[in-house]
């Protein structure tokens, strides 16, 4: 065996074990995102912006969301919290929005804090001691 054979056949064995790492870590990846974003506290927190009238006059009607939900969420026996950022796109401008969200004793999802990105402001949606009238 010829030390060119030898190369190429190292290299097509690094190359296959790179691709079958991509792979998982692309598996994983999509499997975090989707959790993530098909999750009842991303429902929750979709449905307060869709419903907020302060970021409905800033942005117009909510016509859509951005593909991926970002964020933390962390379940405790049977208390959990959430912080998740969203892609809210507007009849007039879209916008990035973050949610914080908390359940406990195995209720809903609630709404605990809420706001969004324009021009470099950080906008609140939910004024303090007031509560989230959207929020299912």
């Amino acid at each position: 065996m010829t030390t060119k054979k030898i190369i190429l056949i190292i290299a097509g064995i690094l190359g296959v074990l790179l691709l079958v790492v991509a792979v998982f870590v692309g598996v994983i990846t999509w499997f975090v995102f989707h959790t993530i974003g098909t999750s009842e506290a991303a429902e929750t927190a979709r449905t307060y912006l869709r419903n907020n009238e302060a970021l409905k006059q800033d942005i117009g009607e909510v016509k859509d969301f951005g593909s991926f939900v970002t964020g933390n969420i962390n379940v405790q026996n049977s208390d959990g919290e959430a912080t998740l950022h969203l892609k809210v796109i507007g009849e007039k401008r879209t916008v990035n929005a973050t949610v914080d969200l908390s359940y406990r004793s195995n209720r809903n999802w609630r709404v605990t804090g809420a706001s969004y990105e324009r021009d470099g402001q950080t906008i609140d949606l939910m004024k303090p001691y007031e509560t989230p009238t959207a929020s299912p």
